[in-house]
């Protein structure tokens, strides 16, 4: 059985582990030794015992004994010697045959690796079938040279938007400065509003750049404390309550009562609800709605209240089934012209997910297709998550 990457699956047919085949190759040397030493002793003794005792001239008890010994270790030694040549002969076909498998192996993950590193990320190796150590290094290669190459064509990926979104606002930047040294753009307060909201375009993408690499790597500072997660979804209301209502937009809050604090840093999770939202009022409509709620997590049952969840939920334009597993990707869009066109830099998810997954917490998105809205949950623990001991 080989796995989706090319790689053999653990619970392929591999016949044991590559010392267990040693053994049964050793095993079947040395019973080829015994069956062939005695066969020849059962062939040949007799009829050489025959021969000796058959001899005349044998006058005394002691010839007769001394013919028997020759004629023993005649037989023997014929069934040793041909035992041992059938056992030399049978031990050097068995590593000819080990030897090229295993040499064959270890030549394809070598010219797997030698094109991994000369950035040839589609190598694959196929299941050597020689036990299970070189099938579970074979399938850990093909999972490493997989991971390599969706590294690489989300780098590709990432370059392309970063140009992209780079060169939209320079372009107008550029434009700008140069209607102004020619006179034919005025210097008044449209041209500089302009001018303010792509250089703070540029900004805000370099800032969401900065603030999802130190997130995903870790080197962003938490400062997690008993926190209401109610509080959290009222602010995150309070703050958006004017941009809904410029955009027609009805934001409410809903918050179950009697929720228990979550350990989390107010700052961060009121930028992942600010994201969050920011993203539920551009992409929907006016005479729309939004609702930011807390609850207790539906999938837990028990008495005891574990996890909290944090949901943003919108009326807005949905996300097609083949989009949902990639929306928290940077730069990844399911309607690239009308994301742009809303303003967002295409980070402001990678930055959430980097963020709650930070706090020992999960978030994930739910649509049931295009035009029927989406709902965002993130998930937190109300203990703070357990570190590993040093």
């Amino acid at each position: 059985m080989t796995t989706a990457d090319g790689g053999p699956g653990r619970g392929g047919a591999s016949g044991g582990g590559l010392g267990r085949r040693l053994l049964v190759a050793l095993a079947l040397v040395l019973a080829t030794a015994g069956v062939t030493a005695w066969l020849v002793a059962g062939a040949v003794g007799p009829a050489i015992f025959h021969e000796h005792l058959g001899v005349g001239g044998m006058r005394t008890a002691e010839d007769a004994v001394a013919h028997a010994e020759e004629a023993f270790r005649t037989a023997s030694g014929l069934a040793l010697g041909i035992a041992l040549a059938v056992a030399a002969l049978v031990a050097l076909a068995v590593s000819v045959v080990l030897t090229r498998r295993i040499g064959a192996s270890l030549a394809a993950l070598t010219t797997a690796a030698r094109q991994v590193a000369g950035g040839r990320f589609a190598a694959r190796v196929p299941a050597p079938d020689m036990g299970r150590e070189f099938d579970e290094l074979v399938l850990a290669f093909n999972q490493m040279a997989a991971r390599l190459e969706e590294s690489e064509n989300l780098r590709h990926r990432l370059l392309a938007d970063v140009a992209h979104e780079v060169r939209t606002p320079v372009a107008t930047l550029n434009a700008h400065l140069e209607g102004l040294e020619d006179g034919v753009v005025e210097a008044g307060p449209e041209t500089f509003a302009v001018l303010r909201a792509q250089s703070a375009r540029l900004t805000r993408l370099a800032e969401d750049l900065a603030a999802v690499t130190k997130a995903e790597s870790g080197e962003l500072a938490l400062s997690p404390v008993p926190t209401d997660p109610g509080e959290l979804v009222h602010l995150a209301h309070l703050a958006a309550r004017e941009r809904a209502e410029a955009a027609a937009i009805a934001l409410t809050a809903d918050v179950e009562p009697g929720l228990p604090p979550i350990a989390a840093d107010p700052e961060r999770m009121a930028q992942v609800l600010g994201n969050l939202v920011d993203n539920a009022l551009r992409h929907t409509p006016a005479g729309g709605r939004v609702t930011i709620a807390a609850r207790r997590d539906p999938s837990r049952t028990g008495t005891h209240v574990t996890h909290v969840t944090l949901t943003v939920a919108d009326t807005g334009g949905g996300i097609a089934a083949e989009h949902l597993p990639h929306v928290f990707e940077r730069f990844y869009r399911a309607d690239t012209a009308r994301d742009r066109a809303s303003g967002g830099s295409g980070i402001g998810l990678a930055i959430t997910r980097a963020l709650v997954e930070a706090h020992g917490g999960s978030v994930g998105v739910a649509s049931a297709g295009r035009g029927s809205g989406a709902t965002f949950t993130v998930t937190l623990p109300v203990e703070p998550p357990r570190r590993a001991a040093r």
